[in-house]
């Protein structure tokens, strides 16, 4: 009968499953969230999509740790409010996209400088925040609420890390305005 249990049982705890529960590292947990992101990983998408191409520098000033972010829309256009700070957008796709950044409390981030494709970018990166917040809770349900947040605190510091060392590029991108004249 007991070996009738074990062999019904056996397919629920696959290789995978065994690995999590094995991990009492919250470092463990960390990477594994980031393996399972793999290209959708905020800093992937950073440097491939956005670092690539012509970006202006974007510096949050005084940024506070744990500050409420809200996204606001007044009279005078989009806000990005962070604490007690309220930064001006030119659109919401811009406020959506530096909020991501603003989240996860990086201090400098490029801007992409062409504005159609700030709407997908920001769509990418807070999906990639959504899922690695679900990853966390989906892998480590069975912790505790204070294991969690530390597994969340070593992923941040790992988002801020690989974001400054991408970097934020210049305040002002370069234009190439070399043209070509005709020589007869």
């Amino acid at each position: 009968m007991l070996l009738g249990l074990a062999a019904t049982w056996a397919p629920l705890f696959s290789a995978s499953h065994m690995a999590i529960t094995r991990h009492e590292n919250p470092a463990d947990y960390a990477a594994r969230v980031q393996a399972e992101l793999k290209s959708a990983w905020l800093p992937h998408i950073y440097l491939d999509r956005v670092r690539k191409t012509r970006t202006r520098a974007y510096s949050f000033e005084k940024l506070k740790p744990r500050a409420r972010i809200v996204i606001q829309h007044t009279l005078l256009g989009v806000e990005l409010k962070i604490g007690q700070r309220r930064l001006l957008c030119p659109d919401l796709a811009t406020a959506r996209y530096l909020s991501v950044f603003a989240r996860a409390g990086c201090e400098q981030v490029a801007v992409p400088y062409d504005i159609t494709k700030i709407s997908q970018l920001a769509d990418e990166l807070e999906s990639s925040w959504h899922r690695m917040l679900l990853l966390v809770d989906h892998l480590a349900s069975q912790k505790s609420e204070a294991f969690r947040r530390r597994i969340n605190q070593l992923l941040l510091t790992a988002i801020r890390r690989e974001v400054a060392e991408a970097g934020a590029g210049d305040s002002v991108p370069e234009f190439k305005q070399s043209t070509r004249q005709r020589s007869e």
